[in-house]
């Protein structure tokens, strides 16, 4: 390996240790209470803005439960195409199957969330660094973007900073929701190459305007600092 390669070592795992802690289910807030690593800091390092050190690979190598050739890039290649991705699922029941092998830029996942008999609590929230497109698939999905509350029917899009504290959760029961993510961890955001319709005009739409439903229930508002699902 070249000396260059070895001094941009560290400042490469970020992706990796993202896509590592993603595939554990873990929220930055939770592996920094397991770690003692502070959100803030595994965030700048997730996203490049700070590289870690050797003690702090090894405490999330061990975290995540995979190996310190594997964050750092040099496990060696499968002999064989790897299959397809199994879902990854959690423990209230949704399922998300990774649409794209993450290395950094704009990555997509399916989520699915199970059917629910009673009327759900607001979606629990969380905020990070990066920019989110949210397309539904299937169902309704409740969507929690600050203080606003959104009900997303199939077909309908929504795009938001991922700094702004978010949650979601199944908002009619009976059936699951189907819905698609595209996330640029550092601000990405996805390009509308397609000219507007004849006499239409140039004017795009608001991105957080998107259509409403009316709500199934109505929700208490609760504290944008709740924990997440």
């Amino acid at each position: 390996m070249a000396v260059d390669d070895v001094n941009g070592t560290p400042a490469a795992m970020g992706p990796r240790l993202r896509a590592a802690r993603e595939r554990h289910g873990a929220t930055l807030a939770g592996v920094g209470r397991a770690t003692g690593i502070s959100p803030s800091t595994l965030s700048r390092i997730e996203t490049g803005r700070r590289k870690p050190t050797l003690e702090v690979v090894l405490q999330l190598s061990k975290e995540y439960g995979v190996s310190m050739d594997e964050l750092a890039g040099t496990a060696p290649a499968p002999a064989t195409e790897p299959r397809a991705a199994a879902p990854l699922r959690f423990g209230d029941g949704k399922a998300v199957l990774p649409l794209t092998r993450y290395v950094g830029g704009l990555h997509a996942h399916k989520h699915v969330l199970p059917a629910v008999e009673d009327a759900p609590a607001r979606p629990g929230q969380v905020s990070h660094d990066g920019y989110e497109w949210l397309c539904v698939l299937y169902g309704r999905l409740w969507l929690a973007l600050g203080s606003q509350d959104l009900v997303l029917a199939a077909g309908d899009v929504a795009e938001f900073d991922t700094r702004i504290p978010h949650g979601v959760a199944n908002a009619a029961p009976g059936g699951p929701v189907e819905y698609l993510i595209m996330f640029g961890p550092q601000g990405e955001r996805l390009r509308l190459r397609t000219p507007p319709a004849a006499g239409r005009g140039n004017r795009r739409p608001n991105p957080a305007q998107v259509n409403r439903e009316e709500q199934p229930w109505d929700p208490a508002p609760v504290p944008t600092d709740a924990s997440p699902t």
